[in-house]
């Protein structure tokens, strides 16, 4: 997830379905969602939102991800701002095999906080900016009331995994396990008398 300082990315992860751990310059979260009755996914979330001094890090925070969350507080237009450059930086630094960029999604965050509906983006601007921006969709979110969190996390995997199917290779492939065993080769370095 990336986004302006003080966007709401952060507040996404403090629901209490997801497991948070603090890393250096980012937070790590886990997000399992229950995909059908026989499957969940884990999704692995790495929050580098408002990071700018860790800029030149983010290809290391990006480095096999297979899509995004920018997110914005529709509270501060400033924020909004900032998304271009963070789907700039996201589309310079992950590509997928045929070199497109990875699935991104747009969250218009504390969307239950909307103070000024005349300085938001309408519904229909909002389809246009991330038709122009390639972001493949956009949710209003509310982590404090849990509006559009699941729905937004769900069509994100939904283009995850209609690109894994688009370039499957042996390790997209679910069904099959490879184990690759090299016995180690043991060296005795010890002497008897």
């Amino acid at each position: 997830m990336a986004g302006a300082e003080r966007g709401g990315v952060g507040v996404l992860e403090n629901r209490e379905h997801l497991f948070k751990i603090l890393v250096i310059g980012v937070d790590f979260a886990l997000k399992v969602l229950n995909w059908d009755t026989r499957t969940l996914v884990r999704l692995q979330l790495w929050d580098i939102a408002g990071q700018e001094r860790f800029g030149n890090m983010t290809r290391v925070y990006y480095k096999e991800a297979v899509g995004a969350f920018v997110v914005f507080d529709v509270t501060r237009g400033s924020t909004f701002e900032a998304v271009s450059k963070w789907k700039h930086d996201l589309d310079s630094k992950v590509v997928l095999p045929n070199g497109s960029p990875i699935p991104t999604i747009l969250l218009a965050n504390k969307c239950d906080q909307k103070k000024d509906s005349s300085q938001n983006p309408s519904p229909s601007q909002m389809n246009q900016f991330c038709k122009e921006g390639g972001f493949a969709g956009w949710f209003e979110t509310s982590a404090k009331d849990n509006i559009n969190i699941d729905e937004a996390a769900r069509f994100l995997v939904e283009n995850i995994l209609a690109n894994q199917k688009a370039f499957p290779n042996e390790e997209n492939d679910v069904d099959k396990l490879k184990l690759g065993l090299d016995p180690l080769k043991a060296e005795s370095k010890s002497q008897c008398c």
